[in-house]
């Protein structure tokens, strides 16, 4: 699934790097390497046991002699397969996700979601999600 949401961001914009080859096997193990990690929270979704959405959520700390000091919750990956978006897939995986940020006394959270995915932003707008920085990008040539 992993290399799913990688080509689809490439499709989006080309920019964005596809998967590289084996990738999505890199990924699967570092997945399993945090499977016990109090600050990961991995989510998946079945359909009649058939792996339908993922997410990936770290809790993170800002650099503390730079910041004053705050837990952030970061949800890096969420991917719902095409048969089964607009279906509320993607809405639990964030509310887990949220409830288990809270339990661990974590108030707020941030993603990264593809300027050119209209779809993907205005999922992250029905969830409460507000632009903060906007990320940029520029070629050296």
């Amino acid at each position: 699934m992993w290399e799913k949401l990688a080509m689809l961001h490439h499709d989006l914009d080309p920019v964005l790097p596809p998967a590289a080859m084996g990738g999505g096997r890199v990924y699967a193990r570092r997945l399993i390497g945090r499977l016990n990690d109090p600050l990961t929270r991995i989510v998946v979704v079945e359909d009649e046991e058939r792996l339908v959405g993922f997410a990936l959520a770290v809790i993170i700390d800002v650099i503390p002699d730079m910041f004053v000091q705050e837990n952030s919750g970061l949800l890096a990956d969420i991917f719902v397969e095409e048969t089964h978006r607009r279906c509320g897939v993607g809405r639990l995986m964030v509310e887990d996700i949220k409830a288990w940020l809270k339990a661990n006394g974590v108030r707020c959270f941030e993603w990264h979601v593809a300027e050119k995915n209209p779809a993907g932003r205005k999922f992250w707008e029905a969830m409460g999600g507000e632009r903060v920085m906007v990320r940029m990008r520029a070629g050296t040539g």
